[in-house]
């Protein structure tokens, strides 16, 4: 789960010093004020790592990308020349990662489920961008290229400083090179990755390996789904493949669904309850509300590649597809797949859930959110406009069904300086003790115009 974000001169933030982030965060806020670039940020990240193209610093996409943000002199903040942007993001993992000598594997050099990555990026005298230091770090430790100057661009040292922190007191930790002197490193691979030269010029420089492979681990697991989703269809084709998500638009939720029926996956809904299959699972809660009465994915005959969904809007009534039914069904479906369909563990990142949905099933996302947290130890990061969602978490933590420690709330406004980020404080009772001035619209404002308006209105009827 990531824990923690920092960046600098990211797209409208000249800076975020600290962002706590929970199994739960949710960001809220007025349009443009910088809440998508939060998951914007990510995304690119994910992209970079999975891109084939090793000499790309940072993927900022196409039309084809998780998300396209055109070129680094776009996504600077200011689209300042020469630009530099740094990003740091630290997470925990389900269990320790261990670390032992290569000398000796019997001794343990490093174990701790906590970690954590930083990078500045620069354009260093030149338009071509370049990695001017990174880090991975563990509790004690951090492990450091640096560029050595910007007229050497392509020459890096790698060092790492021993860090007395409260309560920890790590053993000293240094590189030892294989031969007499230190040779210059090459830079790094894309923005992130360690060089076969590092390994070759150092003698217990290995386990970096693992700390590169731990975050692309962590960007592999993060799963998105944009506001704009899929119309529905009237029938879907499905030739046995296993997507690794919904797609961005959600367009491919019947075939996940398809996927986990085959290979007969369940879901545990909690402890000494029944298991549910995904799809069980997804009915039960479009059941739960109020959108329909039951759901199913058909194929339209027997042995046939080629399947309908079909749903019945309440007990008594005619079952019917998808497509002649409310929008909200087949806008909401792809989040309800994501949050069960996702390995265990995963960070989803959602746009406006509540899109096109009634104030009463936004209430209800929140449980659905909380559940899928609980129940599959997922991290759920969400950017919306709902009220109604966020007065539900408010609800659920006064009624002790999340704890305040496991939800980070945000509200993003726009400052002379750009995007502001103001952490919500949440008591034990929900309640937001620093709510903002008009967070949803001014309430009070439109019901005391509306007042003035009637009483004018009356006011000339009586003459």
């Amino acid at each position: 789960m990531i824990t923690e974000l920092k960046l600098t001169n990211f797209k409208s933030w000249q800076s975020i010093e600290k962002m706590r982030l929970a199994p739960i965060t949710g960001l809220f806020g007025t349009n443009s004020s910088g809440k998508s670039s939060i998951l914007q940020l990510m995304l690119m990240l994910k992209q970079t790592i999975e891109s084939s193209d090793r000499a790309q610093v940072l993927e900022f996409g196409d039309e084809k990308n998780l998300t396209n943000l055109g070129s680094f002199r776009e996504t600077v903040y200011g689209h300042s020349f020469p630009g530099t942007m740094s990003f740091e993001l630290h997470w925990e993992t389900a269990q320790n990662l261990v670390i032992n000598s290569s000398d000796d594997p019997t001794k343990t050099l490093f174990s701790t489920n906590k970690l954590g990555f930083g990078c500045m990026v620069d354009e260093p005298g030149s338009e071509k961008l370049a990695v001017k230091e990174m880090e991975y770090s563990l509790p004690g430790y951090r492990f450091r290229m640096t560029r050595k100057s910007n007229t050497s661009p392509g020459k890096y040292r790698l060092e790492c400083k021993n860090i007395d922190e409260p309560g920890i007191q790590p053993p000293k930790f240094e590189f030892i090179s294989r031969e007499d002197r230190t040779w210059d490193l090459i830079a790094p691979i894309k923005f992130h990755g360690f060089s076969s030269q590092v390994f070759h010029a150092y003698k217990n420089a290995e386990f970096l390996s693992d700390l590169q492979l731990s975050l692309e681990k962590l960007t592999g697991r993060i799963y998105y789904l944009g506001p704009l989703r899929e119309f529905p269809r009237r029938t879907y084709s499905w030739k046995g493949s296993e997507p690794g998500d919904m797609g961005p638009r959600g367009e491919r939720v019947v075939d996940a669904m398809l996927a986990a029926r085959e290979r007969g996956a369940y879901i545990s809904p909690g402890y000494r309850k029944h298991r549910l299959t995904l799809e069980q699972k997804i009915a039960g809660w479009l059941q739960e509300l109020g959108l329909i009465h039951s759901f199913s994915v058909e194929p339209v005959a027997k042995e046939s590649s080629i399947y309908q969904v079909k749903v019945r809007k309440t007990a008594a009534s005619a079952e019917v597809l998808i497509t002649d039914v409310g929008f909200g069904v087949s806008q909401i479906l792809p989040v309800l797949v994501l949050c069960y369909f996702v390995p265990e563990g995963s960070t989803i990142l959602l746009e406006q859930p509540e899109i096109h949905l009634h104030p009463s099933v936004q209430s209800g996302l929140a449980d659905v959110f909380i559940d899928a947290t609980k129940t599959r130890n997922v991290q759920i990061i969400l950017e919306s406009h709902s009220e109604h969602l966020l007065r539900r978490l408010q609800r659920r933590i006064a009624e002790e069904g999340i704890s305040p420690d496991n939800a980070a709330l945000y509200f993003c406004e726009t400052g002379d300086a750009g995007s502001i980020l103001n952490s919500l404080k949440l008591d034990d009772y929900g309640n937001i003790t620093n709510w903002p001035e008009a967070f949803f619209g001014d309430e009070f404002g439109e019901m005391a115009a509306m007042t003035k308006a009637a009483m004018k209105r009356k006011k000339g009827l009586q003459k």
